[in-house]
């Protein structure tokens, strides 16, 4: 079984045996006011499973909560703009927001304050508006790592291979080198930023435990791979497709996708059909919410009383929705 503990050397953000990994001593207090304002900034997140899955847990805690989409389409801004948004949100009385693409990483210039993994991962999907400061968290990173601990609990993590070193793939590998890969191979069709990001990896975890490559090694970095982790967009209803050749899929390798809309991805059904162990993206986009409405609220959530939520939820109709 793995654990979400670091192995040697360990990163100076992982959390401590036996302590989950967004434990704070300074958890925002519960709710001992009106109600909870939070918001979820981003373009095209109109139809996003985020607000019912907060909303529906604070009903079933007896909490006012009220989630509010912040939608840089439709209010007619560009992504730079993720900064005015914050400032308005915290004139306003809100008390955190979620942030996902594409302002997890524009929107650190704008903090007061950032966590350890969020300072860590350079990206914040979480940020907590309290007494007068804006503190930025990454729960990207826990999100997937209790999914992936709760549905592979027993794949090979020795030898992984990322795909997509956005924002999301950077709370992936993050993960997974916490969870004790030991050899990560990040590959981008961008392949500095593969290389930007392997080059942070190395920084943190240790000098042979990850290297950037572009696609073109797909093919050389699987043949000895134990699994491969998808972290982009291709498999979104809007992006439909498969990232890469499925004849580089095979029985001795697990698949890990993060999109979940729709949660049967190309890439996570063709994989399934090919012999390997597959994770869907349901898990990550459950558990960064259980973390974020804990940091939010200072109150626990009932984890599995949130993902039976979240598969009623995503049985409606297909919806194109990004993480986060």
């Amino acid at each position: 079984m793995h654990r979400i503990t670091p192995a040697p050397p360990r990163s100076p953000s992982a959390p401590e045996p036996g302590r989950h990994p967004l434990s704070e001593n300074a958890l925002p207090s519960p709710a001992d006011r009106p109600g909870v304002l939070v918001g979820l900034v981003g373009t095209g997140i109109g139809p996003s499973l985020t607000p019912p899955l907060h909303e529906r847990e604070a009903d079933e805690l007896g909490l006012r909560y009220l989630y509010r989409r912040l939608d840089l389409d439709r209010l007619r801004l560009p992504a730079t703009a993720v900064g005015d948004v914050l400032a308005a949100a915290r004139m306003a009385g809100y008390d955190g927001l979620n942030v996902t693409h594409p302002c997890k990483q524009m929107v650190l210039a704008h903090l007061d304050e950032l966590s350890p993994d969020a300072e860590a991962l350079g990206a914040v999907n979480t940020v907590v508006l309290r007494d007068g400061r804006a503190v930025g968290h990454n729960t990207d990173w826990s999100g997937f790592a209790r999914a992936f601990d709760r549905g592979l609990p027993d794949a090979g993590t020795d030898r992984v291979v990322l795909l997509g070193a956005g924002g999301a793939g950077a709370a992936v590998a993050h993960a997974l080198l916490t969870l004790g890969t030991r050899r990560l191979t990040v590959v981008d069709r961008d392949v500095a930023r593969a290389a930007e990001l392997a080059g942070a990896l190395r920084d943190r975890f240790g000098a042979d435990r990850a290297a950037g490559a572009d696609t073109a090694t797909l093919p050389e970095a699987l043949r000895d791979a134990d699994g491969l982790v998808h972290a982009t967009p291709t498999g979104m209803a809007a992006h439909p497709g498969l990232p890469l050749d499925a004849g580089l899929l095979g029985p001795g390798l697990w698949v890990a996708d993060i999109v979940y809309r729709p949660l049967e991805t190309e890439l996570v059904r063709t994989a399934r059909e090919l012999g390997c162990q597959v994770l869907d993206g349901g898990g990550m986009a459950v558990f960064q919410a259980v973390d974020a409405f804990r940091l939010f609220t200072g109150v626990e959530p009932d984890a599995e009383r949130m993902l039976a939520h979240f598969t009623t939820l995503v049985a409606g109709p297909e919806r194109d929705v990004r993480v986060g």
